[in-house]
């Protein structure tokens, strides 16, 4: 048999037909890849490209997506320093308004106190005189009495008293 195979292809005829039987093989081939294969590869080749195309799409959304919410976080960020410095302007502001209002209110206590103070000694200052009024009139009359030995009568005592504050007084007064 090997033999008979030789002689076929010592024939020039039988490369034509040769060429037709793979031919026709070959269409018969690409027919029944046609009928059966070829929509189930045309199917997955159309899923394929739908499946890049939509990765494609998601793609470019999530890019836009991520360049606005890139966007978004940059102006939260400069609203952010922008309250941040409002509220440092506002603390500043109020520290020193607190400041001013407690100066202004320890120089009034300042003030209320010294002039408490002064109208305190000058009421220390007056009951002190009266008391040494009163004391260098009661002395002033015992000594009288005891020089006169006799008891002062009221206008007397009276004009004494008198004279001896003005006295008193000028000398206070010199002082």
């Amino acid at each position: 048999m090997p033999e008979v195979f030789l002689l076929a292809a010592a024939k020039p005829n039988s490369t034509l037909g040769d060429l037709i039987v793979v031919t026709l093989s070959f269409l018969i081939l690409l027919l029944a890849l046609k009928k059966f294969a070829w929509s189930s590869i045309s199917e997955i080749m159309n899923k394929r490209a739908d499946k890049i195309a939509n990765d494609l799409d998601n793609a470019e959304k999530s890019r836009n997506e991520a360049e606005k919410l890139a966007a978004k976080r940059q102006e939260q960020l400069m609203n952010s320093r922008s309250e941040a410095a409002d509220i440092i302007k506002n603390a500043k502001d109020s520290g020193e308004q607190s400041r001013q209002n407690i100066l202004r209110e320890t120089q009034l206590e300042v003030s209320r106190l010294k002039e408490k103070a002064q109208a305190d000694i000058s009421q220390e200052r007056e009951q002190t005189m009266n008391a040494i009024k009163d004391d260098v009139a009661l002395l002033s009359i015992q000594i009288a009495e005891k020089i006169l030995n006799k008891e002062i009568s009221t206008e007397t005592h009276e004009a004494l008293i008198n004279q001896y504050i003005e006295g008193l007084s000028a000398n206070h007064e010199t002082k």
